[in-house]
Formats: structure tokens, C-alpha cells, sequence
């Protein structure tokens, strides 16, 4: 029987049994090089896998072994026969063993490196007897100088996989039009704090209310040939590669901006939360790959026992996640507003999470919130921010923490550092109502006020009921006659149609 005549009949079996075919659909599955793209990453995979797909689960070495590292060096041996990782080399020089790639040398090799060893590792899937032959490469849609050439050159369909927020893919895609309306690149970076920040921007379609200062971070970097903003603009002008795109989100959320989408990229599909989507699924028997993870760094949980101690909605939770930096001066200023604020927090302090200096902590810091503070390495953010006693979330509004703290009713104290995630903060505040943003520069006594102001008044408060109201929503789109669930299923009949 074959995957084109049986594909109608045999999606109606695919479910907690798999899919029972001769030869399964086999996905390769290609991240982006970092922590929060790879953990999307494998999730949408975990969903393939148990719709009954074979997974090629493919990592650089540098990630792979730092996967080894922080899970166990069995985390890839044996577990299961039809979920495999595999790697290829990112073609950098040696650096120490958990540092964070420096990202102009990580895009240049996406772009000019890494698609000889995909190609041949593609190759190889090909020719071994043992494996079934595959049906699609799922690349990261910031991969695509990797993956298209070799999904080309194969002649295998090419999914694009956006583990962004869809208002973070439209401002992607508009950013060289900045350039084109006079806008970037800018001569200096302060002009963004003297009002010019505040510049309208009113021509991305289903995006409204914006300024320039709700862009990704990268036309800010003076010079029209810089490295970052033409690697980001490039792939974000290559959606045409893929014959279909996942966003990783949901409908309700981000509707204007999902219908503009579909109407530049063919077949677009907002399927999310995924956490959500996997919770679903979570206790069923055929659910085989509940064990497999890929955090890059070591997660601790003993905050979760110090939160079992707390009165309910009465911590702050902050995590500025696993790439950002800050300054020493910035660390101290958080520090001692927290301090002031006389709110009990949970804060995931990464040993590298000052540039170029140590994370140490003033002492008075430590004196004064021993007894309400807990500092801690690496989470399991989603079970922290579900847990009854969280009342805040002081995040980077990197996406999959927006994500998930919408999808637990969390409200959020912004501050965005990098990238998409100015745009997402633009959207927690202004668009969902969810967040207060934070001045870049960072002072105590703005950190106090605004974590009592979260966490104590009346705005706050206000926040967390329409938090609330967005966690029922993303609830309902994962169920199953909800819109993301539909689409996946509407996806996999369009993979295995072809």
C-alpha cells in the first residue's frame, strides 16, 4: 500500500496506535543552533512521533554534546528505534564547552557551511536499507540556507518551522523595508531614546500601532551590509522555499497578523502551544517519546519544593533566559530593586549571565532577601510557571517564555533585550495587556515600583485576569476540535498526500 493512494484512509488511523503503514513517514528535523529554537524543535517532533512518524532529530555536534553533558550521555543511545539524533559539524573553532556561540560566526556557517554535511547526511538517510525513505525535512525557518539547496537538491518537501511569534515572522519580513521608507540604518543607537524610536510605522500588513522601536533589534546596527540584519532579512525573504510553514502559535492570539501571512506564504499553519499540545497527549500508553529532552544546560528543581511553601500568586519569577547578557551594573540594579520591592522571587541566574564578568550578587542582596528569595541555575520553566505560587514573570519576552507564560495566566514585567523580542513585548503590553515594559537601562528604584505594581496593584491585577483569559484561550486551541490541533491534522494530510 502506498503513502499516495492511502493517504485519506490512513490519516484516520493515525492517533495513539501510529500509523499503520508498511513504511513509516520519516521527518527530519533540523533546529536552529540554540537552546529555545532546539526545545521547540523537539516538541513539534515528539507530536511527529507520535502521530507514528520516524524521527531524524538532527543537532550540530558542539549542541549535541553539550545535550550529553547536561542530560546524561544516554540520552540519545537505545532509546527508541524509530527517534534517532544525529549531527553535523558547525565548522567553528573550539570554544569553551557550554559557552553561547558567538551569533555572526553561527549565522555565516548556517549560511555558507553547514549545507555540505546536511547534504550528505541526507545522503546517507537515503542509502541506508534500514531506515524508511524520508518524506519531509522540518527545518527551522532560520535555517534555510542549510535546508533549501538540500531539500532541493533531493527533491524532498521542505516544511518551515517558525518557532517565533507570527507578529515577530511579519516584522522579520518587512525589515529591509525600513531602509526603503527612510528608516535604518541608524547612525547611532541612542537615536532609538530620543524620540525617533517612537517613528510610526504603518505599512506592515496586520500589524498596527507599531514604531520603530517595536522592530527586531537588528536594523539598529549602523552599516546596511551588517552580518545579523542581512542573515535575519535573508531568511525571512526565503518563506517561498517551503511548501508549508508552522508558526508556532495559535489563532486567537495573533489573528490580523496570521491572515496577512497566509496571503505572502502559501500554507501557513499556526500550531500551538506546543507544551500544551504534548500535556494533551501526555498520559497516553503510545506516547513513547515523553522521556526524551534537550535542554543544553542542567535543569534544577529544587525551587520547586521552595515554591510549595508559598502562598499562592505571591512570587516573582525571573529568568532572562539562556542567551541574554546584561552588565554588572544592570545585575546589581535588578538585584537591589528586588530587594526593595519586599516581594518573594524565584531567579534563575545563569553563571555566564553577566558579559564578560562573573554573576556575582551584592552582599547586602543577599542579606536582605535571604529569607524570601530563592536564586537558582537552570528551570523546568514550565512547571515554575504553573505553579499556584507564581504571581509574575520579569522575562526577556523571548517567545517560548511569552508563550508559556501566557498559557499559564503569568502577567509580565518586560524586559527585551534582543532580536524579536522587543516586538513581543510591544504585543504583551499593548496587545494582550499582559505586560509592563522596563527601561533598557535598568534602575532599582524603576524595578521596585514596577515588580510592587505587578505583583500588589491594581494594574497588575487587571493583568492577571486577562492573562487568565488568554490561558483559556490557548487551552481551547489545543483541544481537540481547537484550531491547533486542527491545523496539525490538517498538516500531516498534507504531508502525506505528497
Amino acid at each position: 500500500m502506498s503513502l499516495e493512494s492511502s493517504a485519506s484512509s490512513e490519516k484516520k488511523q493515525m492517533g495513539s496506535a501510529g500509523i499503520e503503514l508498511a513504511t513509516k513517514p520519516h521527518a527530519v528535523c533540523i533546529p536552529g543552533p540554540s537552546q529555545s529554537h532546539i526545545g521547540a524543535m523537539l516538541k513539534l517532533a515528539k507530536l511527529l512521533h507520535h502521530r507514528g512518524f520516524h524521527i531524524s532529530f538532527v543537532n550540530t555536534e558542539f549542541n549535541h554534546q553539550r545535550l550529553a553533558r547536561a542530560q546524561g550521555p544516554e540520552f540519545a543511545n537505545g532509546m527508541l528505534s524509530d527517534f534517532q539524533f544525529l549531527t553535523i559539524p558547525d565548522g567553528l573553532p573550539p570554544s569553551e564547552e557550554d559557552a553561547v556561540q558567538d551569533l555572526l560566526m553561527l549565522g555565516d556557517s548556517m549560511r555558507n557551511y553547514m549545507v555540505g554535511p546536511f547534504g550528505d547526511l541526507i545522503s546517507s538517510l537515503g542509502s541506508n536499507p534500514s531506515l524508511p525513505p524520508v518524506t519531509c525535512i522540518v527545518s527551522d525557518g532560520f535555517m534555510t540556507f542549510t535546508t533549501s539547496p538540500v531539500a532541493s537538491e533531493f527533491g524532498i518537501p521542505l516544511i518551515h518551522f517558525f518557532p517565533v511569534s507570527g507578529c515577530a515572522l511579519m516584522a522579520v519580513k518587512h525589515l529591509r523595508a525600513l531602509g526603503e521608507n527612510g528608516l535604518a540604518p541608524l547612525t547611532d543607537e541612542s537615536q532609538l531614546m530620543n524620540g525617533y524610536g517612537n517613528a510610526p510605522i504603518e505599512w506592515i500588513p496586520g500589524m498596527k500601532n507599531m514604531r520603530l522601536r517595536d522592530m527586531p533589534h537588528f536594523f539598529r546596527i549602523t552599516g546596511s551590509d551588517d552580518a545579523l540584519l542581512n542573515f535575519t532579512a535573508d531568511n525571512g525573504n526565503r518563506t517561498g522555499d517551503a511548501t508549508t510553514t508552522i508558526v508556532h502559535t495559535f489563532e486567537a492570539l495573533e489573528p490580523d497578523v496570521l491572515h496577512a501571512l497566509s496571503s505572502m506564504i502559501p500554507r501557513v499553519y499556526a500550531v500551538g502551544p506546543l507544551h500544551l499540545m504534548i500535556d494533551q497527549i501526555a498520559q497516553e500508553k503510545s506516547f513513547t517519546s515523553k522521556h526524551i529532552e534537550c535542554n543544553l544546560l542542567e535543569e534544577h528543581n529544587e525551587c520547586l519544593q521552595w515554591l510549595d511553601l508559598k502562598e499562592p500568586k505571591s512570587v516573582i519569577y525571573v529568568n532572562f533566559g539562556s542567551i541574554a547578557f546584561m552588565t554588572r551594573q544592570q545585575l546589581v540594579e535588578f538585584a537591589m530593586g528586588l530587594a526593595n520591592s519586599n516581594q518573594c522571587f524565584l531567579w534563575v541566574l545563569r553563571p555566564d549571565a553577566v558579559n564578560g564578568d562573573t554573576a556575582t550578587l551584592p552582599g547586602e542582596f543577599v542579606d536582605e532577601t535571604r529569607e524570601r528569595g530563592f536564586l537558582s541555575g537552570w528551570c523546568p520553566q514550565e512547571r515554575v510557571l504553573c505553579h499556584p505560587s507564581i504571581g509574575g514573570f520579569l522575562t526577556h519576552c523571548g517567545w517560548n517564555s511569552t508563550i508559556e507564560s501566557l498559557s499559564a495566566g503569568v502577567p509580565m514585567l518586560c524586559w527585551p533585550c534582543f532580536a524579536d523580542q522587543l516586538t513581543n513585548c510591544k504585543y504583551i503590553c499593548d496587545d494582550w495587556g499582559v505586560g509592563l515594559e522596563m527601561d533598557g537601562n535598568v534602575k532599582r528604584d524603576e524595578v521596585e515600583r514596577l515588580v510592587r505594581e505587578l505583583m500588589e496593584g491594581e494594574v497588575g491585577k487587571n493583568m492577571r485576569r486577562k492573562a487568565l483569559e488568554w490561558k483559556k484561550m490557548a487551552e481551547e486551541a489545543v483541544c481537540e476540535k481547537g484550531s491547533s490541533s486542527m491545523n496539525l491534522d490538517k498538516l500531516l494530510d498534507e504531508i502525506l498526500s505528497k
